[in-house]
């Protein structure tokens, strides 16, 4: 199998890493953070890219990219910290191309693709908690009626995609910002971002599927490969800052990268990071494989996330010293998304589950 990327796909990567380090330093990521998680401005020069219609088909305005071009993205997007939800933006674009009938691809797809409307995906509930198929949301006649907790991006959006239980099965409703019996309580999420519960009753709403499972299937097993990629893209970025440190700082006379025994945990943090990268890559030509083994893939990948960011963030943190856990330098910042990332999608020890339920009794190793 080719790992390599295409001249297209390497120039796209340079593109983004160009607009991370020009427009995106790491000052104007705390001024973000500090005036309420989100940059109109920020977003649309994202837009204008072409980043939000990434996925998108041109039929809709969009670039009409894959996988693999949205990985590249989310990593440079992920070494900058950049706060902006772009990937609910891919997600949502994804489902209403999917399953949504055209008049909804019409309507929205080109907006999404343009930056001028965003959507955010509203699966979980407190019930629930890693599970999104529980779901005690209910709809009658078009309306839903019932709780969603901890909806990225939506603080934002101008409209949610929410699942609700519609005669005994899981479907999927677009639901705009503003309706009647909807209330929307923001706040801030650990990250520097922000979240929203909605609170729903009798709002009117668009069946978008009956099919709810088949389509939040999807959207987790694309919010998982994005996270990996993501993962990477700040992994790697927390290495170089700790090089770099390691570098300046002395200690008894010499600069502190000079000790064998940092140079030994230097070494497991680049062995935790390409493990991760590996099954990152795994992760996201996975996406478009039949639902059990794309489902299998994205557990598999998630815990090699889990495990890796653990490793990397809290050896970084600690090659800084006490340095690392102040607001003021960078470094403190990449962990505490690292940190939420974790319990994104479901954490290490949910997947872990998973993937220890879809083990055959012999695990693959006899005939």
């Amino acid at each position: 199998m080719d790992f390599n990327f295409s001249e297209e796909q390497i120039q796209l990567a340079d593109a983004v890493g160009r607009w991370v380090e020009k427009a995106y330093p790491f000052e104007r990521r705390l001024e973000i953070s500090r005036n309420g998680g989100f940059s109109e401005e920020a977003y649309q020069s994202l837009a204008e890219l072409g980043l939000c219609g990434l996925l998108t088909s041109d039929a809709y305005d969009g670039m009409d990219q894959g996988p693999v071009e949205a990985m590249v993205v989310m990593e440079q997007l992920g070494a900058g910290l950049v706060i902006e939800p772009i990937a609910q933006t891919w997600i949502a674009s994804a489902l209403i191309q999917a399953f949504g009938s055209e008049t909804l691809k019409s309507d929205w797809l080109p907006s999404l693709a343009g930056g001028t409307q965003r959507i955010a995906v509203a699966l979980n509930e407190r019930a629930g908690r890693y599970r999104w198929q529980v779901c005690e949301t209910h709809a009658n006649n078009d309306q839903l009626t019932g709780h969603k907790h901890v909806v990225l991006g939506g603080a934002d959006a101008n409209a949610y995609l929410v699942s609700a239980m519609h005669n005994d099965q899981l479907a999927l409703y677009l639901v705009a910002n503003g309706a009647a019996g909807l209330r929307a309580e923001p706040y801030a999420t650990q990250d520097g971002g922000r979240a929203v519960d909605l609170y729903l009753k009798d709002t009117p709403a668009i069946l978008v599927t009956a099919d709810g499972l088949t389509a939040g299937a999807a959207a987790e097993a694309m919010g998982i490969a994005w996270l990996c990629a993501e993962g990477v893209g700040i992994m790697e970025r927390m290495l170089a800052i700790t090089v770099d440190y390691m570098n300046t700082r002395q200690q008894f006379g010499k600069t502190i990268a000079s000790f064998q025994a940092l140079r030994h945990r230097v070494a497991d943090v680049k062995m935790a990071l390409e493990l991760a990268r590996s099954m990152s890559y795994y992760a996201t030509l996975k996406l478009n494989a039949v639902p059990e083994e794309r489902d299998q893939a994205m557990a598999r990948a998630k815990v090699q996330l889990g495990q890796s960011m653990r490793l990397v963030g809290q050896a970084c943190i600690q090659l800084h010293g006490g340095i690392g856990v102040t607001d003021e330098v960078a470094i403190s910042h990449y962990f505490k998304r690292l940190t939420q990332m974790e319990m994104q999608c479901g954490d290490t020890l949910h997947h872990l589950g998973r993937v220890s339920d879809q083990m055959q009794a012999t695990a693959g190793v006899f005939a």
